[in-house]
């Protein structure tokens, strides 16, 4: 069938205001027998997609007019274009673009400038999923087990999919921040550093000044009680030193964050689960913080005495960002209703716990949200369910998590929770 399918040719509309990329791209895909529409801006796009639904289209990000973006929403919320696969094409900086298109709806992205041997290979790896997905239902009556299994092998490919350019998009901005703070930290750290003993060469100096004139004039009398001169001289010093307790800081934040976002390699390697664990709530801090609804969540962190674990770590750096994250979205959902001194009374916590079993890590993640019911937590790991609005939830990073836990690191992902009480997220990995 699959034969059959290709047999047939191929409609690809390409989006771009470029006349060069458009010629380059009709004429690669003319070559391998399919065939090329093109549209030079989001609205026209659209118009030709109601009126001809094309089997794939490329959508260049930066247009006049409305942008990739908003031609993607508006495919995505018609049903007449919703199931048309969107690739968008952008340009190779444009990290967050690349995580930006996933979560709309896009199925894949190409960067420029393009290699039109990739192009060809995305574009044919795309129409075979979405053929399959489309006859999915007509078939299967008659290849149940066959079609579920390819199924399966979609969906966790899509995962897989999403889930690297996600981090490696999000690796690359944060890797990229940590580099760019170091240098000039640098300077002002050792700049700090040097003028301290200079500070108190000149106030040394001074001090032989106030010896060597006993009896100053009424007007330097009169300026150093204007500048409260003592308390100058005493509160320099504390001032210097907070400094370099801000630069330390700085460089502790630094150094979080290239342990966030560190690359993966294709084998496993020794990982501090309690770096990745400190590393995730430092990116999170900011959504941790009191604002005018709520007080500060409280995280409260009790680590038993674990070995190194051999795995992938920026996986499993994604697996405690989508939960921690979880837990604030939960917290913020208990928040609504109640009173600032009603949740200061009552404070949002987490509580994520390690410890040793046999040969076997636990990580436990829990809050104490609005909990779930017994029916929502039976469907929480399913590709693509969500339990939030409109664009607040993909409804895959619980997914992405069981995935990268079960299929990646031979372990287990658990939850338990009680409506009104909290969720617990239980984490077990051999060593």
């Amino acid at each position: 069938m699959m034969d059959d399918f290709f047999s047939k040719p191929m409609h690809i509309l390409l989006v771009d205001d470029n006349p060069n990329n458009l010629k380059v791209l009709s004429e690669a895909i003319q070559r391998y027998g399919w065939k090329a529409r093109m549209a030079t801006d989001g609205e026209s796009a659209i118009e030709q997609t109601e009126y001809a639904a094309p089997d794939l289209i490329l959508l260049d990000v930066m247009m006049p007019g409305i942008d990739g973006f908003e031609t993607c929403r508006r495919l995505k919320a018609n049903s007449i274009t919703q199931n048309i696969p969107v690739i968008f094409m952008t340009a190779l900086s444009d990290a967050t673009d690349k995580v930006k298109g996933l979560e709309i709806g896009a199925v894949d992205y190409i960067t420029k400038p393009f290699q039109q041997e990739e192009v060809i290979a995305r574009l044919k790896l795309h129409l075979k999923i979405s053929y399959l997905t489309r006859t999915l239902e007509q078939r299967v009556e008659e290849r149940t087990i066959e079609l579920t299994q390819s199924l399966q092998q979609l969906q966790q490919a899509q995962l897989q999919l999403i889930q690297n350019e996600k981090m490696s998009a999000l690796g690359n901005l944060v890797a990229g921040i940590a580099h760019e703070m170091n240098n000039p930290l640098g300077f002002i750290a050792a700049t700090l550093k040097q003028a301290k003993p200079n500070i108190n060469d000149v106030l040394e100096h001074l001090r032989l000044y106030q010896e060597s004139l006993p009896n100053p004039s009424d007007a330097i009398i009169e300026h150093a009680e204007e500048i409260d001169l003592d308390f100058c001289i005493e509160d320099l010093a504390k001032m210097i030193d907070s400094m370099t307790m801000a630069c330390d800081r700085i460089k502790n934040i630094s150094t979080s964050l290239r342990t966030f976002s560190r690359a993966d390699r294709d084998y496993k390697q020794p990982f501090n689960l309690h770096e990745g664990i400190d590393s995730t709530i430092l990116i999170l801090k900011h959504r941790l913080k009191a604002n005018e609804n709520r007080p500060a969540i409280e995280v409260f962190t009790e680590y038993g005495d674990i070995p190194q674990v051999e795995c992938f770590p920026g996986q499993l750096n994604q697996v405690f960002m989508n939960l921690l994250a979880n837990a604030i979205d939960a917290l913020e959902e208990a928040s609504t209703g109640r009173s600032y001194e009603d949740i200061t009374a009552n404070p949002n916590q987490i509580t994520i716990t390690t410890l040793l079993e046999n040969q076997y890590v636990k990580v436990i993640i829990a809050d104490n949200g609005v909990g779930m019911s017994e029916e929502v937590q039976q469907r929480i790991f399913d590709h693509l369910f969500t339990t939030k609005g409109v664009n607040k939830g993909t409804g895959l990073g619980l997914a992405i998590a069981k995935q990268i836990i079960v299929d990646k690191h031979d372990g287990q992902i658990n939850c338990v929770s009680v409506p009104g009480e909290g969720t617990k997220f239980v984490i077990t990995m051999p060593i």
